[in-house]
């Protein structure tokens, strides 16, 4: 039996299935959008609920660079504190998502999940088992971050089609910040700036 820090090849290629069959979903969900509903804010909805489905996109892809950089420094330091630690920035970025199409942004999504796969391979059995901790999630193994890769897809595609999702994350302190809002502010303070 495998204990939560001890991975086999089993769970690597059962994460790489589910990973694959969320992001199909997510993309025929994406591909399924009409007219302007991909532009749509949801009516009553809070935190990431209110990003339209080219943002929730483009916030997919910004997350996966983040997941993976935590990952990068969990295997080069097992529990290393991820908090000050940036995804590289990706071309379309949440606040340019409405100026490009669905197609674009799942194109990127799907190069970027290529890579992912591709350092998930990397990865030997004992790496996964490395450790890195964020304030918003604690301190979790590498395949408990990429574990996340399959949720935040099927959390996000229950809000492109318009449904409350089964999959809600556990945040340290029990509620996740307003991300929304938090990004809202990150722009005005770098415009503000001149950047």
């Amino acid at each position: 039996m495998t204990t939560p820090a001890s991975y086999t090849n089993d769970d690597v290629e059962a994460l790489l299935s589910k990973m694959a069959q969320e992001r199909g979903k997510l993309i025929q969900a994406a591909e399924g959008l009409r007219g302007d509903d991909a532009d749509r804010v949801p009516v009553d909805a809070v935190g990431e609920e209110q990003w339209t489905a080219k943002e929730q996109l483009a916030h997919l892809w910004e997350m996966e660079r983040s997941y993976i950089a935590w990952c990068r420094a969990g295997q080069a330091e097992s529990g290393v504190d991820a908090s000050e630690i940036r995804g590289e920035p990706v071309d379309i970025p949440i606040e340019r998502a409405p100026q490009h199409t669905v197609r674009e942004l799942l194109d990127a999504l799907i190069d970027e999940r290529a890579r992912t796969n591709d350092y998930i391979r990397s990865l030997t059995l004992g790496e996964f088992a490395h450790t890195a901790s964020t304030p918003g999630f604690g301190e979790l193994t590498l395949m408990q971050w990429l574990r996340s890769f399959y949720r935040h897809d099927r959390m996000h595609t229950a809000q492109i089609e318009g449904r409350q999702s089964d999959y809600q994350p556990r945040y340290q302190g029990g509620r996740e910040a307003n991300q929304r809002q938090m990004r809202i502010d990150q722009v005005a303070e770098r415009q503000g700036r001149g950047g």
